[in-house]
């Protein structure tokens, strides 16, 4: 599992891993949960052969040395880390994409600072501008985010989650991509990931900040994740997603909040994960809009 450069990157006085390859523009992938930066393995290939330069970090908490003392894992903060990122490499301008969590940050980071971006490329979640309204039209989504809810219970959950050896995170990838064979050798180092100090209360961390009304991190990331976003995104759902209906596309992403373009692309058979169960269509519509929105 060492095909790929490793880096660090810095940001906000924190340290990430990334996993690098290629050369050229800088595309910039965000993983999500339960997940770590090689969720990527299948698109930094591709995209290092398109002739970019793909770099995967791995997201605030999810190893001790990106773990902040004050444990703010508000999306906020995770958009200032992207563009902290940006600038800890001297990139003014690059593509982002982003899974799950990963796509939640995209669109925040998307509206911090647009013009850090040629382009968005968001994986499984929606972005949350019209979710109230969408799941009003689509309840069922609300029972399958039960597990959102669950991680409030703090003690319940924090069990739960690693009880038998990390068994919970086994049961959400099947569940949230059905009919997957997921490899068992990425599992065990995904688990490998979960098993560091501090990293299951971390990645826990996110939805329980984002439970919170009242902060002005809270506040800050409202304003971000209910914004209109200025940069040309291209948002991919699987047919078969089981943590995030993909009829939410068609109620929540409209080309009204996405005044530089939105194109959406279901991909037949494919689950949450999609990215790594269908590598080759994801990778096809990617670097092709990536493509598109590269500078001459």
């Amino acid at each position: 599992m060492s095909e790929f450069s490793q880096a660090t990157l810095k940001a906000n006085g924190l340290s990430f891993s990334a996993l690098e390859q290629g050369e050229g523009e800088l595309v910039l992938c965000l993983h999500g949960f339960p997940d770590h930066n090689r969720s990527w393995r299948h698109q930094l290939p591709a995209l290092a052969e398109a002739g970019y330069r793909a770099v995967a970090p791995m997201l605030r908490g999810y190893e001790p040395s990106s773990q902040p003392r004050d444990g703010d894992y508000h999306v906020v903060r995770m958009a200032e880390d992207v563009v902290g990122w940006l600038d800890h490499m001297g990139v003014e301008k690059c593509h982002l994409v982003g899974h799950d969590w990963g796509a939640i940050i995209g669109y925040a980071t998307a509206a911090l600072a647009p013009d850090r971006f040629h382009s968005l490329s968001t994986i499984a979640v929606p972005h949350l501008r019209r979710m109230p309204q969408g799941l009003r039209k689509d309840p069922g989504q609300v029972l399958n985010s039960w597990y959102m809810l669950f991680f409030q219970l703090r003690l319940i959950s924090d069990y739960i989650v690693e009880f038998n050896d990390f068994a919970f995170i086994e049961k959400l990838w099947r569940d949230w991509s059905p009919g997957w064979d997921y490899p068992k050798g990425e599992m065990e180092a995904l688990k490998d990931t979960f098993r560091a100090e501090g990293v299951k209360r971390a990645a826990l961390g996110y939805y329980r900040a984002f439970f919170d009304a009242v902060s002005p991190a809270a506040r800050e990331t409202r304003k971000l994740t209910s914004a209109k976003i200025q940069v040309p995104t291209l948002a991919i759902t699987g047919a078969t997603d089981g943590c995030m209906d993909t009829v939410l596309y068609d109620l929540v992403m409209l080309e009204d909040d996405f005044p530089a373009g939105l194109q959406v692309v279901r991909i037949s058979g494919g689950g949450h994960f999609v990215q790594q169960e269908k590598p080759a269509e994801v990778n096809k519509f990617l670097i092709e809009w990536i493509k598109e929105h590269s500078p001459a």
